[in-house]
């Protein structure tokens, strides 16, 4: 039998249950690319010019992009391309995942395949949708940097870097559903390879030169050996390289071909790399839902910590490149943190971005509780002694807990960091602990809505979870004061724009307190709602 046979039927399909998610996926980079821009069209050139030159003659700024010249589509891809590529790998591996691996864990896949399928079809499908979204999003970017005054060119080579990138972690997922057993494993490791490739990128950019203008950047070796490298080298607005793209076109099929040979070679259901074998006798902490909990997710928290402190660190060594900065980017701190004081400023944007990214973190741990309850586990736990309010509690504890922690580790490395660099090692560390602590209470608003959202409305926990993270960062300080300058009755739907700006300005305790009472709030309703209603079991 054809090994593609029913490819267009299963698109199809993937296509119905993505025709949500996919347009948010896409639509989310194009406004943010429109905002960054629309950023720099309010100010002189001459600021422009000395935000160009403070990355170019800053190492550890390099490793978040690399410098092409002064001009406005430049600054947009030192800033911003990270973000936007990041966000196409993810739209990328998500889909692939959930179209392949997701599948074959729900039993989905092994239902359609006693019909009439080929055993590729699922993956060229997934694949199918997957490219298709990209190349929108590349369209799409053109015309938005086309319509915010950029050059034409320049904007489609923005849209086809940032576009390439999702698609190679297409092919990244791809071989990820091979190898690993389980949705959460396939997941996880494309994410690994993700954060590989910031890394090499960034390495490669830190250790370039810069030119006679001090506006330009050659990055060394190693940013060739990363497919982010290869679309920050495309250099678009600064040159419009286009053979890079040769590069991903390459890496593209060699991973397709990869996950190809590799489905041959496992079962429906399994992956290469076979789960371990558990211990003979469980641990006595997993007796209760709070230390099962906890197994669950400490590789996550582990891999995020990890990384908070890696930024951590980084963030607190340019502390001094920061001080003497002005323009555009002194502004745009000013709006963010209300503060003209650099140095604060820095630390008070820091640790608000954190506290968004730690929501992120929440969301995808409380998110597990959906997952437990829509794939069958929930049932036998809730058949012991535990009951549904303790299981849930232990959850809210594993999500608050860990924000926690993830918001010291951060503000830890990040304190010390900036006071070696600035002899002030005490007076920054209690500043920035301060600072990321207040973070917790919006933290857990999000945290809060998510569990009543699960409680509520199961089906459309995910979607709608997702959903009200981002509306809260794309309205909060970094985006809707700073970024977009939004009115302030938008802002204030943000609980992040509620949270005292410390350390720029002074802690007060009625917010903080607002805030702890609107998640114990959500918290309460979520759990009488479970209490109340069935569980929505599989089929």
């Amino acid at each position: 039998m054809n090994s593609l046979r029913g490819t267009i039927a299963l698109t199809g399909l993937a296509l119905t249950r993505d025709r949500l998610k996919l347009p948010a996926y896409v639509l989310g980079p194009a406004v943010l690319m429109a905002g960054m821009v629309g950023m720099w069209r309010t100010d002189t050139h001459q600021a422009l010019v000395e935000e160009i030159e403070l990355f170019a003659r800053t190492p550890a700024l390099r490793i978040f992009g690399v410098v092409s010249g002064a001009s406005i589509g430049s600054a947009f891809m030192t800033r911003g391309y990270l973000l936007l590529a990041v966000l196409a790998a993810l739209m990328s591996v998500l889909a692939v995942v959930r179209h392949t691996r997701q599948n074959e864990e729900s039993g989905r896949a092994e239902l359609v395949g006693a019909a009439v399928i080929g055993r590729h079809a699922g993956l060229a499908a997934a694949l199918i949708v997957t490219v298709g979204a990209n190349l929108v999003l590349v369209g799409l970017l053109g015309l938005v940097g086309i319509a915010t005054g950029l050059p034409a060119l320049g904007s489609f080579m923005a849209g086809l870097a940032i576009g390439s990138f999702g698609i190679v972690f297409a092919g990244v997922a791809a071989v990820s559903v091979q190898l690993a057993s389980t949705t959460r494993g396939a997941s996880g490791l494309a994410a690994a390879v993700l954060g590989l490739a910031f890394v090499v990128s960034g390495l490669g950019n830190m250790l370039g030169t810069v030119d006679a203008s001090g506006r330009r950047v050659a990055s060394a070796w190693p940013a060739w050996l990363s497919p982010m490298g290869w679309g920050q080298q495309m250099r678009p607005f600064g040159g419009d390289i286009w053979w890079p793209l040769g590069l991903f076109a390459v890496a593209f099929v060699v991973l397709v071909g990869a996950a190809s040979f590799l489905a041959t070679r496992r079962d429906v259901g399994s992956g290469i790399f076979a789960a371990r074998r558990g211990h003979a006798e469980a641990a006595a902490r997993l007796l209760s839902p709070v230390g099962l909990a906890w197994r669950l997710q400490r590789g996550a928290l582990l891999a995020w910590a990890a990384a908070l402190a890696g930024f951590g660190l980084v963030f607190g060594a340019i502390v001094d490149e920061i001080e003497d900065t002005g323009g555009a980017t002194a502004d745009w701190y000013a709006r963010m943190t209300g503060s003209d004081e650099m140095v604060e400023a820095w630390g008070t944007s820091m640790v608000e971005m954190t506290g968004m990214v730690v929501a992120v973190y929440a969301v995808q741990i409380l998110l597990r509780m959906r997952a437990e309850e829509a794939d069958g586990p929930l049932e036998p736990i809730l058949a012991t002694a535990v009951s549904r309010t303790r299981w849930v509690i232990s959850h809210v504890l594993n999500a608050g807990l860990g924000a926690l922690v993830l918001l010291l580790v951060f503000t830890v490395s990040m304190g010390l960091a900036a006071g070696v660099v600035l002899g002030d090692v005490p007076g920054q560390l209690r500043a920035l602990v301060e600072a990321g602590l207040v973070q917790w209470p919006g933290i857990m608003v999000i945290g809060g809505l998510v569990i009543a959202v699960t409680a509520l409305l199961p089906r459309w926990a995910g979607a709608l979870s997702w959903t009200v993270v981002m509306v809260a960062i794309l309205l909060g300080p970094l985006f809707g004061a700073a970024t977009f300058q939004l009115p302030l009755w938008a802002q204030d739907i943000s609980p992040f724009t509620h949270i005292p700006k410390a350390p720029a300005a002074d802690i007060t305790a009625v917010p903080v307190a607002i805030l702890v009472a609107i998640a114990g709030a959500f918290v309460v309703t979520g759990l009488v709602a479970f209490r109340r209603r069935n569980l929505t079991l599989p089929v």
